[in-house]
């Protein structure tokens, strides 16, 4: 686990007190997947962030015991050479399941990789919660930064955070400094709370 580095803290902590709201702690992933199916994932990145301050990065290479499609290969660097001495995502979650089930739940357009990760989930039958509260930092921007686009890469640009594309552990943490970013302009994250369900 990384340490990481504080974005411009007490303002973020200042903007929670005075809506008398105590920062949650963010579990901020991204999932990169083998092929068009998106039932499978080959990698994954976590980002943690506690009391606005980056505290945890993960990232792993996940065998998706599945073939690659070349899109996605040439989209991720992903390839069936890549993860031959990765974990399948069982061995892996048992390793990462205590941290992705430690806070809320973000990611840059939440419903793809919440839906890759219910149908891992499902695909090996391991049952996890019913259902998970988490952000979409595509959806908190589209309020805070209206009239632009919204993708990652953009994003990254505008707010001048280093991004290696569609590697998951940088595209986490990516997510994450765009979250900060956010919180510092003064959003609210109670309005942007979802709801997602893993059950089937």
């Amino acid at each position: 686990m990384a340490q990481g580095t504080r974005f411009s803290t007490l303002e973020v902590r200042q903007t929670a007190m005075e809506r008398r709201l105590p920062m949650p702690r963010f579990v901020v992933f991204d999932v990169e997947t083998p092929n068009r199916l998106n039932n499978r994932m080959s990698a994954i990145g976590i980002t943690v962030i506690e009391d606005g301050v980056i505290t945890e990065t993960f990232e792993s290479m996940v065998d998706p015991e599945a073939s690659f499609d070349w899109f996605n290969t040439q989209l991720t660097g992903i390839s069936e050479e890549s993860v031959w001495d990765a974990p399948a995502f069982p061995e892996l979650w048992a390793k990462i399941e205590p941290l992705m089930g430690s806070g809320l739940l973000v990611a840059h357009n939440a419903v793809f990789d919440l839906a890759v990760l219910k149908k891992c989930l499902q695909s090996y039958g391991i049952v996890w919660r019913p259902y998970a509260r988490y952000l979409c930092t595509v959806q908190m921007g589209r309020h805070v930064l209206p009239g632009m686009g919204h993708g990652l890469q953009e994003l990254c640009d505008y707010y001048g955070i280093g991004l290696d594309h569609h590697r998951a552990g940088s595209d986490s943490r990516a997510c994450a400094e765009i979250l900060l970013r956010y919180l510092e302009a003064g959003a609210d994250v109670r309005q942007f709370i979802r709801t997602y369900s893993f059950v089937k």
